[in-house]
């Protein structure tokens, strides 16, 4: 309780914004203590209650009830995380499990939406284009056959990747409401919107003048956009019901090769002769193969590690976007690599988000975590840097002298490599996959070609 409480809220933040089913278990004062204003006391429940669905102190007559009615709420759309503050006197109640008698009857079905006027919407266009977010992670096969019904070009958000997987032939790229997706977006007569929750995207104007179909888990309001047809409810039954009328599309897989290739194009780095982060993500992807996990950091690294990594399953990318918090990858891939034995795990972080959260390597060195720590290491806070460049500011609080991480990882018991050549980083990829436990590669990059990379993916 108190300051372990005021620890957890960015996680807890994560898991609102994220759209993350948490339950937070937290020691809780009595009622006597909590009217005190004394040392490492507050009110607990107001500090969680703005990213909380729900909150319970378990003092009711059926705690258990209580309990199974928090974890059906976390679950159901939007997910998000409930907080149990729980006394020692809650705790040593004696509460009783789950009645043997027959289980309680199964909430009825949702009524299915009426498709007409998507069946209208899908009938009349020609050339659709689909962008899949991340409610579809769930209906992964659902939004395929949906993709491939359509014929048409797809986008993916940062969440999303992997849904449709990279190599899908339709497949173009990310959908950030940035302008390098613009391009095959603004050739659309139809924009349909497979679990995209707008918390996925940057707060920019929407861009676009075809009509929107949005197929939701539940409907997001506010939203960038008033859909032309809003469909709310589970996502598989809808896609398969919408895949049977297939408009033939006129769409072409060379036109989708196309505009991926001009994507590529918009956010790639140009060639400089030093290593860049995307030589850092695509030597990497060459080396560990599509088996592996990412989980990625905020800061500018993220939009090559989200822009150039291969992914062919839901959640191969894992990201904080609706929080986008920095210090997320390193816990986040530990967490990984702890809950897949045997799947090999890259945590891609910048040097900023790595200084925050450094001791958990500690973490990764107890545990034998199969980890490799990817350090973008520019000696800056890039993201924030390029935005007060853009505003004719001098930069301020945004640079520091490049640490030497791995140094830093060696003294926690890791085995490291620091880098700042090709040569050198393929080296350290290739003995990284002969450790069984974790490492970490520092890497000391050119960060010149971040500038365009972020106004064309965020601008």
């Amino acid at each position: 309780k108190g300051p372990g409480l005021a620890q957890a809220m960015n996680g807890i933040a994560h898991a609102a914004l994220d759209r993350a089913p948490v339950v937070v278990v937290t020691d809780g004062f009595t009622e006597a203590l909590a009217a005190y204003v004394t040392h490492q006391v507050f009110d607990q429940a107001a500090m969680t209650a703005p990213v909380v669905k729900a909150y319970s102190r378990l003092d009711g007559a059926d705690p258990t009830g209580e309990i199974e009615d928090l974890i059906d709420l976390a679950l159901a759309p939007v997910r998000g995380p409930v907080h149990i503050e729980l006394t020692g006197a809650a705790a040593k109640r004696v509460a009783p499990g789950p009645g043997a008698e027959a289980p309680p009857a199964m909430p009825a079905a949702p009524a299915a939406p009426d498709l007409t006027a998507a069946y209208a919407l899908l009938s009349e266009a020609r050339r659709p284009v689909v962008v899949v977010g991340l409610e579809a992670r769930a209906e992964p096969a659902a939004a395929r056959a949906f993709v491939d019904a359509l014929g048409c070009p797809v986008l993916t958000t940062y969440k999303a990747k992997g849904v449709i997987p990279d190599d899908h032939p339709m497949r173009v790229g990310l959908f950030t409401g940035g302008s390098a997706e613009a391009p095959t977006v603004e050739r659309a007569d139809l924009i349909v919107l497979v679990g995209l929750d707008p918390v996925e995207l940057i707060l920019q104007p929407w861009r676009y003048d075809a009509p929107v179909l949005d197929i939701a888990q539940s409907a997001h309001n506010p939203h960038y956009t008033t859909p032309a047809e809003r469909l709310c409810g589970p996502l598989g039954p809808v896609l398969s019901a919408l895949a049977e009328r297939n408009p033939g599309s006129r769409w072409s897989a060379g036109e989708a090769t196309a505009l991926r290739a001009d994507m590529r194009h918009r956010i790639g780095f140009p060639e400089s002769g030093e290593i860049d982060a995307q030589d850092i993500v695509e030597r990497a992807a060459d080396r560990f193969g599509p088996g592996a996990r990412i989980t990625v950091d905020a800061g500018a690294h993220m939009l090559s590690a989200t822009g150039f990594w291969p992914a062919m399953r839901p959640n191969d990318v894992q990201i904080s976007n609706g929080l986008a918090s920095m210090a997320f990858a390193l816990p986040a891939g530990i967490a990984t690599a702890l809950a897949e034995p045997g799947t090999r795990v890259l945590a891609f972080t910048g040097d900023g988000g790595l200084k925050m959260c450094i001791g958990e390597l500690a973490t990764a060195v107890q545990y034998n975590a199969a980890l490799t720590v990817i350090v973008f290491n520019d000696g800056s806070l890039t993201m924030i840097d390029l935005k007060q460049q853009s505003r004719g500011l001098k930069p301020a609080g945004v640079r520091w002298p490049r640490t030497d991480f791995g140094a830093v990882a060696e003294g926690f018991g890791c085995a490291a490599w620091r880098v700042s050549t090709v040569e050198d980083y393929d080296a350290a990829l290739a003995a990284a996959t002969a450790v069984d436990g974790p490492s970490l590669i520092d890497v000391v990059l050119d960060p010149s070609g971040y500038g365009a990379q972020l106004k064309a993916m965020r601008g």
